[in-house]
């Protein structure tokens, strides 16, 4: 469904109607696309050819840049600001006045002392993996990718690539141990890491962990 200019009251939709579940002072552009089963909280923005996919939480407060792209499950908590152009893969967790940026070298105005507009920079966004979770009052610089159920501490400042399942935390972050799908931290036993809570088995790989359990729903 497509923002229709109007979001209509959240009680509306509590009362059984279909559509995604808009409060009346969030801002969803009409060029914006949210899927059915998503909620969006009080004075949330989410601007044009943004793209909100299914069963979506977006929290109050919260901004959704020009074409951002949201995946499905995603949690976008109370004034988290994610600037375009970025991309939240599946199951992915926003903590409250998180901050994905979209400018390494942010200026108002250019050399010859004149206002930027949208042609003058280059923005970068943020890439999450699936199941990647970013802490409270976290900021992820521009062009940062944070891997695959991936944990940013909160209060980080990411300044580069994170790797799947890395925990990191501090300013600028650095990596502090592994943690598995529920997001608990691992334990090493010969040569493997472990999640104390499923029980799942890591190793290391190219792009950080991955699970050597047969049948594993990991990615």
């Amino acid at each position: 469904m497509r923002g229709n200019g109007t979001a209509p009251s959240l009680d509306r939709y509590c009362r059984g109607m279909a559509g995604p579940r808009i409060e009346a002072s969030a801002d969803v552009d009409v060029r914006a696309e949210v899927s059915d089963d998503c909620t969006v909280w009080h004075l949330a923005q989410i601007r044009e050819d943004a793209v909100v996919g299914a069963g979506c939480v977006i929290g109050r407060g919260a901004y959704i840049g020009v074409g951002v792209r949201l995946g499905k499950n995603v949690k976008v908590q109370n004034y988290a600001l994610v600037y375009e152009p970025a991309v939240i893969g599946d199951l992915a967790f926003i903590g409250p006045a998180a901050v994905l940026t979209n400018d390494r070298f942010p200026r108002s105005t250019d050399s010859d002392g004149i206002l930027k507009d949208a042609s003058g920079w280059n923005s970068e966004g943020v890439i999450l993996g699936v199941g990647a979770s970013i802490g409270a009052r976290a900021v992820v610089l521009a062009g940062v990718a944070i891997g695959a159920w991936a944990c940013v501490g909160a209060g980080a400042v990411v300044t580069r690539d994170v790797p799947d399942h890395a925990l990191v935390v501090g300013n600028p972050a650095r990596q502090v141990g592994w943690v598995g799908r529920p997001g608990r931290r691992l334990f090493e036993s010969d040569g493997e890491w472990t999640c104390p809570e499923t029980g799942q088995h890591y190793r290391t790989s190219g792009t950080g962990l991955e699970s050597v359990d047969p049948g594993s729903e990991d990615r």
